[in-house]
């Protein structure tokens, strides 16, 4: 199956619609009721999560908000690819950028992603423009699975005001930059493996959203770790 750039969330839905074409009247399914059928490579028995997830979408598409849930979901640990910038390198994204430039930054984001990539599997949120490097767009394709949180302009406008610690929103117009970016980027993000459309919604309802693809694209449900009554 070719899934990559192509495959969206909302599995349960196909299901439901599926069914509401399956179950007419002379259909044999009526007189002779099964389980909704899952394709013919999903398997039912839940397996834990064997690969990294990379968070890709612009700056305000909930990168970390939803990487956080999913990673307490299924028991992994969550790492902000920027926050381990900083780290590395001593000062903040913006103070980076002032001092050395993009290209610069770039550079040594792939190098920080890279190594990221070569740990534990976790769940990983990664800078809007991370996916933009060709190499580092090939590491994770070989070493993750990708999900593009693909989000409206209006929306990333309204998650994005007000905030001074993006350095690419402090050029100018918000909404121009951010209608710029989504051009040039938007095309390349599409090669995720999963695309995930947002909507005005809570993170919970998109984090159950966001696993139901991943899980459809993989294949099988996911392991979710046992918790006590206390947490």
């Amino acid at each position: 199956m070719a899934f990559r750039g192509q495959f969206s969330a909302g599995f349960p839905a196909v299901q439901r619609m599926v069914r509401s074409l399956l179950l007419t009247p002379d259909s044999p399914l009526m007189t002779d009721p099964q389980p909704p059928l899952l394709p013919p490579t999903f398997s039912a028995i839940p397996q834990p999560l064997h690969k990294t997830v990379t968070m890709v979408g612009l700056m305000g598409a909930g990168k970390s908000v939803i990487g956080k849930r999913l990673a307490a979901r299924l028991g992994v640990p969550f790492v902000d690819a920027d926050t381990e910038i900083e780290n590395a390198a001593g000062f903040t994204i913006a103070d980076f950028f002032a001092r050395f430039g993009e290209a610069a930054f770039r550079e040594g984001e792939a190098k920080v992603i890279s190594r990221l990539l070569e740990g534990p599997v976790c769940i990983l949120a990664t800078g809007g423009g991370a996916f933009m490097n060709a190499n580092t767009r090939a590491l994770i394709r070989t070493s993750a699975t990708s999900i593009w949180l693909k989000a409206s302009l209006d929306l990333l406008v309204s998650r994005t005001a007000g905030r001074s610690h993006r350095p690419l929103l402090n050029q100018g117009d918000p909404r121009a930059i951010l209608g710029d970016l989504m051009e040039r980027r938007y095309p390349v993000y599409a090669e995720a493996d999963v695309t995930v459309p947002l909507v005005d919604e809570s993170p919970d309802a998109t984090c159950d959203r966001v696993q139901a693809a991943l899980e459809t694209y993989l294949g099988h449900p996911l392991l979710m770790p046992v918790r006590g009554p206390s947490e």
